[in-house]
């Protein structure tokens, strides 16, 4: 059976996750703290760790750091009601699988867990090149399920802000990463995307980086916005021949979603402004 560990300080926490994951006839172990959490992964394998942030006598953090030696590591979601840009981006450089933020609907975790368990394949390190409040930089693997993860991370990054302005950033990240990552890195796992993200008083910016030539957009003929407004859905049929994935509508809401869309000359490079309400 797939075994979890929980490690979690709160007694109530580790007795409400492991009778959630129980119930979907999960095997899962307790720790109460991070040198207790290492022990018991020595001791045997586990499948997924629950790992929380801030313990006694060893933290999440520390964990992490010495799993990163581990050959056979787990796959750890990391658990924590610390939302601050440090303690997030140290759990990606000591290389998380996933975040979620406390307090846990158990519903979305036992997704999360399901979600996370079924992907077989080993997953690339994010390289952390900034990690300040102000000025996050990264680099990603060329692959759908790194840029689903790196999206997963980003979306904790806007704390303060508005649900129409989280959405309206996330829209426009998720359609120009998957662009990056589908056209300019060719799915190609050994190539990598830069993101950057900015973030001052009174506006926040994205800067993606693919590692392609470049392209014009009269010759992206699978984007909806090379066939408008003659040929609406032209693109999707075009799509489906490339094994695409569905849509291809992104660059039009991105550019209704978003204060500033700017493309380098090459247009491998792309930008984007969000201005925020002081």
């Amino acid at each position: 059976m797939t075994r979890i560990l929980i490690a979690d300080d709160d007694r109530t926490t580790r007795l409400l996750l492991s009778e959630t994951l129980r119930a979907q006839k999960f095997t899962t172990v307790s720790a109460a703290d991070g040198a207790a959490a290492l022990k018991k992964m020595k001791e045997g394998k586990f499948d997924l760790v629950l790992l929380d942030i801030w313990m006694p006598k060893m933290n999440g953090l520390e964990v992490l750091k010495k799993l990163r030696s581990v050959k056979a590591r787990p796959k750890v979601i990391v658990m924590t009601s610390d939302d601050t840009p440090g303690t997030l981006l140290s759990a990606i450089r000591e290389e998380a699988y996933q975040y979620v933020a406390k307090p846990i609907e158990p519903k979305a975790l036992v997704a999360l867990v399901r979600e996370t368990l079924a992907k077989k394949t080993e997953a690339t390190p994010i390289e952390v090149v900034s990690a300040t409040p102000t000025w996050v930089e990264l680099l990603v693997s060329c692959t759908l399920a790194e840029a689903e993860r790196i999206e997963s991370f980003m979306a904790h990054l806007k704390t303060g802000l508005s649900d129409d302005v989280q959405r309206a950033v996330g829209q426009a990240f998720h359609e120009l990463l998957l662009n990056a990552v589908e056209w300019g890195g060719k799915l190609d796992a050994s190539r990598k995307v830069r993101i950057s993200y900015l973030r001052a008083k009174r506006m926040l910016m994205y800067r993606i980086a693919d590692p392609g030539t470049g392209f014009k957009f009269s010759e992206l003929e699978h984007a909806a916005i090379s066939h408008m407004p003659d040929s609406p859905t032209l693109h999707d049929d075009i799509r489906r021949e490339k094994g695409l994935r569905p849509g291809g509508f992104g660059l039009l809401m991105t550019k209704a979603s978003v204060d500033e869309l700017l493309y380098n000359e090459a247009q491998n490079e792309v930008v984007f402004v969000k201005y925020l309400d002081e």
